[in-house]
């Protein structure tokens, strides 16, 4: 098994993390069981959030009686402090535990600091002097508060998009946390199912001194795959290194990465999945535009009036209205059976 230290925290932990985000989509007793498979395979790092339903409470229920084997790491999207304490004691109710190993600000527009107005840090300070909270993070895809929140010295960890096709600028991200020794996890090694070989995505990132990616696992097979890993990593031959420069031609350029940021939209469109329905109805068929529910999101573009305002929210600078277009056009293509 691989391991590696979380930066200055000194947490030891296996160099694949489990991503429980797409638990909140499966049953509570499915979700144990695979919680349990992934720690006993050796997983030992867990991220959750306050947002993802019930994601915490699965993780109280796998892990019953064996806190002291799994790194635990959830979130708070709290704007003010006393959000933050409802967000932190409910967080620590569901997952059965009395203190959280890495307590995040989740994807803040800005990067909490000592004696601001929010209060945010301050509360989050005093839940480490009360023993509920071991190390400070923050997650973000927002450049300027990543690298503020690194340069800050304020914080633990940063969670951070991070995969083969992500720009230099974001690569930056990492070296720039190995530098001041805070720990960096990478969300999105796949680009959101964007790319479809998992491989190729672990062994590159493994290139990366102190990265930690975490996997978003639901199904059982991936779980097989990820677990798979950790005996025997993938080594990054020539096939694998073919397999990236191709997906980083078809996926170069602007793309929508699904972050969600844009939203909501005020016309109720769901921005962050049809803005990338062209790139996944070619890479990830088996999500179905072609579907009655899938053609009644598509066809709530229509509705879109080029506010801007999803285009002045997308910390990637996309002309989000124009993208929603193309996909359109990409989609009722598809439509009448013509290939993209």
């Amino acid at each position: 098994m691989a391991k590696m230290t979380l930066g200055r925290t000194g947490l030891t932990v296996e160099q694949n993390g489990f991503g429980a985000l797409p638990i909140q989509r499966i049953s509570k007793e499915e979700a144990v069981r695979l919680l349990r498979r992934a720690q006993e395979g050796g997983m030992t790092y867990f991220d959750t959030a306050r947002a993802y339903t019930d994601s915490e409470e699965k993780l109280g229920a796998a892990f019953a009686g064996m806190r002291d084997k799994v790194v635990i790491a959830t979130k708070t999207m709290a704007q003010t402090a006393h959000a933050f304490w409802d967000d932190l004691h409910t967080s620590l109710r569901l997952l059965g535990t009395d203190y959280v190993d890495v307590y995040q600000f989740h994807t803040p527009s800005f990067c909490p600091r000592p004696g601001d107005e929010s209060g945010l840090y301050d509360a989050m300070l005093e839940a480490k002097r009360q023993g509920k909270v071991r190390f400070i993070g923050i997650t973000n895809h927002r450049l300027d508060v990543a690298h503020e929140a690194i340069d800050s010295g304020l914080y633990d960890l940063l969670m951070f998009p991070f995969s083969y096709i992500s720009s230099e600028k974001e690569l930056a991200v990492a070296d720039a946390c190995l530098e001041k020794g805070m720990a960096f996890v990478a969300m999105k090694a796949l680009c959101g199912g964007l790319i479809t070989n998992s491989a190729a995505a672990c062994a590159w990132v493994a290139q990366h001194q102190g990265v930690l990616p975490i996997w978003g696992i639901q199904r059982e097979r991936e779980l097989d795959e990820f677990l798979s890993y950790l005996p025997t990593p993938p080594r990054l031959d020539d096939k694998l290194r073919a397999v990236i420069e191709q997906d980083r031609r078809e996926l170069e350029g602007d793309f929508c990465r699904g972050c969600g940021y844009c939203m909501p939209c005020p016309q109720g469109i769901k921005i962050n999945s049809c803005a990338r329905a062209s790139v996944m109805m070619r890479r990830a068929p088996a999500i179905n535009f072609l579907s009655e529910e899938g053609q009644a999101m598509m066809k709530k573009i229509e509705d879109c009036v080029g506010c801007g305002q999803c285009a002045a929210k997308c910390p990637y600078g996309l002309d989000t209205p124009a993208l929603l277009q193309r996909n359109y056009q990409d989609f009722k293509e598809v439509l009448a059976g013509k290939p993209l």
